[in-house]
């Protein structure tokens, strides 16, 4: 990994960097893959018929005349730090698509794209690009990493869902993806160990799984002493190509190689990845779960040099609730959830890095407002795949809290004021990291392209 790692730092160290002025030095990305319902969550409809606002009531938040969903108090309490924006909208009602647009900013497919296979073609992520625009804060960590998965539907094969990567950017640019949690199948979701359910029976399961993170131990028979003295080898050996080289790329390359000891030795960056045995009060406040480790990981990186860090809450569909919505969301996906956001926030907020830290939350797509039951399928009713309208969640960075942006129509159905597009979101992401309005990049063809592609939403500021 270490090699891996050093050979992906030194590539990227050849592209060009662009001059940062933002309100945020880093972002979290926190994406809930399957679609969370803006109407049981964010966006309620209390006044609603019944076959729209479900079963949950909403509760006042610190806002005055913000409410958000009963089963979130946590998240309520701080409404002083985030923002709601209810009105983003796109066109697309199928996951791997909508993961496509939401993940990239991007409305429209690219040419070429497949659903059950990423293209070398493919947009590149919101992650990517900030990974290859930012300089590296960390001397061992790439900019961009995500945790604590790739998205993989493993009912249907292992798919690896398009959008997540560099794609015409090249491999190289893909962010760091840790690989600490299990890629589990059999319709199990949620957060383990005591929040694992199984979709289509809507029960807990025994889920033991391990989470995870990457073993950075020394190999089998290399003491850390012995590991020196080959570091210190390799910079005899270096210094005498210096000697008689002296270029640039050299000192470069030796630069990278340290990156590679740095992961090994580096007491911060352990700490990063040691999550689950964390002291109790740290556990007692994020949870002992996958929800908690998760973004407990991902406050850590941020501290460790992580310019964007994306927390994906959740292996892939997790929030996709065809049905059982509201059991599932009330038991089993929404205390975890609430518990790891809120002290993720005032763990920023107490250390007086909420403010230059962007943090946000979205999906793929919302839901539909009919609560519907499949035939032969699940125990109790949910809500389809809707595109038309979400809620994302920003704190952080800059965002005024306690402000919402934009309506949705009395059914939560479509935008009534203030659409906003993935376009839009990922520009808001790239403003507030100061990336400058005319940012571009090169493809392998060294044809350029443009960083932006909407307006950021400046109400959010405001």
């Amino acid at each position: 990994m270490g090699l891996d790692l050093a050979s992906l730092k030194s590539l990227r160290a050849a592209d060009p960097l662009v001059e940062r002025r933002g309100t945020a030095k880093s972002v979290l990305f926190i994406f809930l893959s399957g679609g969370l319902s803006q109407l049981d969550s964010f966006d309620m409809k209390p006044d609603g018929p019944s076959e729209i606002r479900g079963e949950f009531s909403p509760i006042a938040t610190r806002t005055p005349g913000v409410q958000i969903c009963e089963h979130l108090p946590k998240i309520a309490g701080q409404s002083d730090k985030w923002a709601l924006v209810r009105s983003l909208t796109h066109w697309s009602n199928e996951h791997n698509e909508a993961h496509t647009l939401m993940l990239t900013g991007r409305s429209q497919l690219p040419p070429g794209w497949r659903e059950k296979q990423p293209q070398p073609t493919d947009w590149p992520s919101i992650a990517a690009t900030i990974g290859r625009l930012t300089a590296d804060r960390s001397v061992s960590l790439p900019s961009a990493v995500v945790v604590p998965q790739r998205l993989v539907n493993m009912n249907q094969g292992g798919v690896v869902t398009p959008g997540q990567f560099g794609g015409l950017m090249g491999e190289r640019h893909d962010p760091w993806f840790v690989e600490a949690a299990p890629y589990r199948g059999k319709d199990v979701k949620g957060a383990f160990p005591d929040y694992s359910y199984r979709r289509s029976s809507e029960k807990l399961v025994a889920d033991r799984s391990q989470f995870q993170a990457p073993v950075l131990e020394l190999p089998e028979g290399l003491t850390k002493g012995r590991m020196l003295q080959r570091l210190e080898l390799m910079r005899s050996i270096d210094q005498q190509r210096r000697d008689l080289d002296r270029v640039a790329s050299v000192q470069k390359v030796d630069r990278f190689r340290r990156s590679v000891a740095s992961l090994l030795t580096d007491p911060q960056v352990r700490r990063a990845f040691d999550v689950t045995r964390a002291d109790d009060a740290t556990l007692d406040r994020y949870g002992r779960n996958s929800f908690g480790w998760t973004l407990l990981m991902a406050r850590r990186l941020l501290d460790a040099g992580v310019t964007l860090v994306q927390a994906n809450l959740g292996n892939y569909n997790t929030w996709d609730l065809h049905g059982g919505i509201f059991k599932i969301s009330r038991d089993w996906l929404y205390p975890p959830a609430d518990q790891a956001i809120a002290a993720l926030l005032q763990d920023l907020a107490d250390c007086g890095q909420l403010a230059d830290t962007l943090v946000v939350i979205a999906s793929e797509f919302g839901r539909t407002p009919k609560i519907f039951k499949v035939p032969n399928a699940y125990v109790t009713p949910g809500r389809d795949h809707w595109g038309a309208v979400q809620t994302a969640v920003f704190a952080g960075g800059g965002v005024r809290g306690g402000n919402v942006i934009g309506s949705s129509d009395r059914m939560a159905e479509y935008p009534a004021s203030d659409p906003q597009s993935p376009e839009d979101f990922a520009a808001t992401i790239y403003h507030a990291l100061g990336l400058p309005p005319d940012a571009t990049w090169r493809d392998s063809s060294a044809r350029p392209h443009f960083v932006y592609h909407g307006q950021p939403i400046g109400q959010l500021f405001s």
